[in-house]
């Protein structure tokens, strides 16, 4: 297992910076990159919905995953919020060492 970690967060455009923010300052992540003007299509309780959102990525070390899974559900708008994390089993040894240093 990786000792990496890439979440991928879809929140609204404008709580996108602060989220952000908050887990760089809180050390729960590295770096967080922002990608706005995203749309998404899924279903809510049987119908089919259409949002704008914003998709945060996020860079951050394993053993932070599950405290950072848990801030993001107390602080994100959404009941149900998006939070999928992969592995990194490759990468820049110096970025992968920023991220260790960040985090």
């Amino acid at each position: 297992m990786s000792a990496f970690r890439v979440a991928f967060v879809t929140v609204p455009a404008e709580k996108a910076e602060e989220l952000s923010r908050q887990l760089v300052e809180n050390r729960l992540a590295a770096c967080v990159n922002i990608i706005n003007n995203i749309k998404s299509i899924y279903r809510q309780d049987g119908e089919l919905e259409i949002g704008s959102e914003a998709l945060l990525v996020i860079k951050t070390a394993a053993m932070k995953i599950e405290k950072l899974i848990k801030h993001v559900q107390e602080n994100h708008p959404y009941d149900i919020p998006e939070i999928i994390a992969l592995d990194v089993s490759e990468g820049n040894p110096d970025y992968l060492n920023w991220i260790h240093k960040g985090t």
